[in-house]
């Protein structure tokens, strides 16, 4: 069994995912309403919009999302897409990345738990929560 985040946006899925794999790695696939199977029912003015997106990620990890058809978006809530790293450098450099141009809930800091920890929403709308298991 696989647990994998899948992200609604608004119109800006590419851009959202092209920033996540300049932050975070991996291969990304991104696939428009033009460029599916489903173009020639879809109106011109949504074709470019993302029907899917694909980020894996290093260990396996994944995340998808796409742009939702606007009657249907909602604002992201009540939950978060958590990243766990080994680094705290490593951490803080994900989360310092995924907060610009959005809003830092808790800073990246030391905790009980964790060696590095920060939530916050980047500049998309999607939380995310950030923790790193040793210092350095």
């Amino acid at each position: 069994m696989r647990v994998e985040p899948y992200l609604a946006f608004d119109g800006t899925c590419a851009e959202a995912f092209r920033m996540y794999a300049k932050i975070l790695g991996g291969k990304l696939d991104l696939m428009t309403h033009g460029n599916s199977p489903m173009a020639e029912q879809t109106p011109a003015d949504q074709r470019e919009r993302i029907m899917h997106a694909h980020l894996e990620i290093g260990g396996g990890a994944v995340v998808m999302g796409s742009d939702a058809p606007p009657q249907y978006f909602t604002k992201p809530q009540g939950f978060s897409v958590s990243i766990g790293v080994t680094q705290t450098s490593e951490g803080e450099r994900i989360f310092q990345a995924l907060s610009e141009g959005g809003e830092i809930k808790m800073p990246f800091a030391k905790t009980f738990w964790a060696a590095g920890f920060g939530m916050c929403i980047d500049r998309f709308g999607i939380p995310w929560m950030v923790s790193s298991e040793k210092e350095g």
